[in-house]
Order: structure tokens, then C-alpha cells, then sequence
């Protein structure tokens, strides 16, 4: 805590004098107090050189009054780590189920994300987040993850990994080019205020990849909350339907299997974990559930 108190007397004038809040994930995220009577949060994630990217285009989104925390900092390295600190955006809900009519919901908020990010231009953040990273050019199937890596992968089902092979095969075969778009946009990381998007979480999620894939990944992964699974195929369907229509174009056929091959990247992921960690078999299930239909749409 005395360190933290000392980046945010250097970098926001004024010591943190309560903790509201402490999450731990692939970041830290601190909700504090500060003694001038702000509340902020401050973030923290291993540098691996994407924060500064990630956080330059969601200031300019909040400036220009897209629904997300306005950053109050730049992005500082301490100690390997990333630092960084946001304006505090309280209250809201998450918007629960993963229904075709949900699925559209979450689709405007999502092409509206990828309008606004469309006229940023900064240097990519890459690499793209680990669960959006199929086009790695590490050994192997999977990007390399130490902690992941060096366990048991005996575990981890035939049929999670033939479904990763032929996804993956297909997005590498694509030629479509990369934009910059939300790559974690999940249910519990956006809040909803009076039937409208109050907030969109997650900045840090950012990633660099074809239009089509970021909305097959979103396709797939909206309505996730804890533990994270797999949408409905129909809900799938409709998001994906959704978004063309208020992106205003439709999808060639290129875009459409590449889109269904990366609805399951994500699940595919966390399948993976579940089963190195022996989680209870959430995204497993899914997976193996609909990685048929799915793989038939990518003409995987």
C-alpha cells in the first residue's frame, strides 16, 4: 500500500486514504479514495507493451463521450509493471442472458465500439491478449503461456484440441485486415443503466485482429460471467446478424467463416484451463456441444 500511495501522490496529487475495492486477475485493479475527496481506480498489469495503446484509445473514446472510464494518467512502468489510473464509474448492472434478443443488445453496444475505434490510429497493442492470440508464431497449438505450458497437456480432452487446430487453421488462412477492436467483451465487463450501456470495462482487452474475428469472438463469448462458457449458436447467429446491420454491411463469405471460427477461440481457451486446472467442465461441455456446427459455418 505504501507503494501505491506514493504513485498516486506523484501522479494524481493526492494519497489514497480508503480502499473501496481490490480485484486480482490478469491485473490489479484498486478502487481508492484519495485524500482531496476523489474516488479512482488504479490498474495494474504485467508490461508486456500493449498498455500504452490500450489506454490512448480508450482516452480518446471517453473523449469523445463513448460510455467507458476516462483514463487520469498516462501509462507508467514500475517495477515491470504497467500503472495506470481511471476515472471510478460506480453502479450499473450487468445485463443477464444470452438469448437471440440479448445477443442484439450487446451487438449495437459492441459495433458502436468498433465505429469509434475505427478513426484511432496508434501503434497496434500487440501482442493480442492470449485468448484472442491465434495468430501467434509461438511452437505448438497454443501461445506460450509458462504456467499453462508447463503442466500435464495429457489432460486436456482429444476433441478440445483437434477443434483448436482446425479454428486456428482457418483464421491463419484468412486475408482480411487487422483493426483494432475489444477482445473481452463479455457480459461482466460492460453496465447497464435504465435499459442503456452505462459503462464498457476492460480497456486493457484490447487487440489487434480481422473485424469479422473480433465480432466472432464477441459473438461467442457476450453473455460470459463467472466462470465464462459459450453462447447459444442461434444467440451467436443473431449477434452476428445484429452487428452487420448496424455496422451497415453485410459480411462476405470469407468474413462469415472467419467470424464462426473465432466465436470458439475463446471458449477453446478457457476449456483448456478448465481442464489443465480441473475446473468444473463449463466451457468443456459447451465446447463439445457445438464445436460441430460451429466448425461446419468457419468451413473449418
Amino acid at each position: 500500500m505504501n507503494r501505491l500511495s506514493s504513485w498516486c501522490a506523484a501522479h494524481l496529487g493526492a494519497a489514497p486514504v480508503e480502499v473501496l475495492f481490490e480485484l486480482q486477475s490478469l491485473s490489479t485493479v484498486s478502487g481508492l479514495r484519495l485524500a482531496d475527496g476523489r474516488d479512482v481506480v488504479v490498474k495494474a498489469r504485467e508490461d508486456d507493451g500493449r498498455a500504452e495503446s490500450c489506454v490512448a484509445a480508450q482516452a480518446r473514446l471517453a473523449e469523445r463521450g463513448f460510455p467507458c472510464p476516462r483514463p487520469l494518467t498516462p501509462v507508467t512502468v514500475v517495477d515491470g509493471l504497467a500503472v495506470h489510473a481511471e476515472e471510478f464509474r460506480p453502479g450499473g448492472e450487468v445485463l443477464p442472458g444470452d438469448s437471440p434478443e440479448i445477443a442484439e443488445r450487446y451487438a449495437a453496444v459492441f459495433a458502436r465500439l468498433l465505429a469509434e475505434l475505427a478513426t484511432v490510429t496508434l501503434a497496434p497493442p500487440l501482442p493480442n491478449p492470449r485468448w484472442a492470440r491465434w495468430d501467434h508464431r509461438d511452437p505448438g497449438l497454443w501461445p506460450s503461456i509458462g504456467f499453462l505450458d508447463e503442466q500435464d497437456q495429457s489432460v486436456v480432452p482429444a476433441y478440445v484440441v483437434e477443434t483448436a487446430t482446425r479454428a486456428r487453421k482457418r483464421l491463419l488462412a484468412a486475408d482480411l485486415p487487422c483493426v483494432l477492436g475489444h477482445a473481452d467483451f463479455e457480459a461482466q465487463n460492460l453496465r447497464w443503466h435504465d435499459g442503456g450501456i452505462g459503462a464498457v470495462h476492460d480497456w486493457d482487452s484490447l487487440a489487434w485482429q480481422p473485424e469479422a474475428a473480433l465480432a466472432g469472438a464477441a459473438c461467442g463469448a457476450f453473455a460470459n460471467v463467472s466462470p465464462p462458457t459459450l453462447a447459444p449458436i442461434g444467440s451467436s447467429a443473431g449477434f452476428l446478424a445484429a452487428y452487420q446491420v448496424f455496422r451497415g454491411r453485410r459480411f462476405t463469405e470469407e468474413e462469415q467463416e472467419v467470424a464462426w471460427a473465432a466465436s470458439l477461440w475463446p471458449a477453446l481457451h478457457n476449456a483448456r484451463w478448465e481442464a489443465l486446472h480441473g475446473d468444473r467442465p463449463v466451457c468443456l461441455t459447451a465446447v463439445r456441444a457445438q464445436a460441430a456446427e460451429r466448425l461446419r459455418r468457419a468451413d473449418a
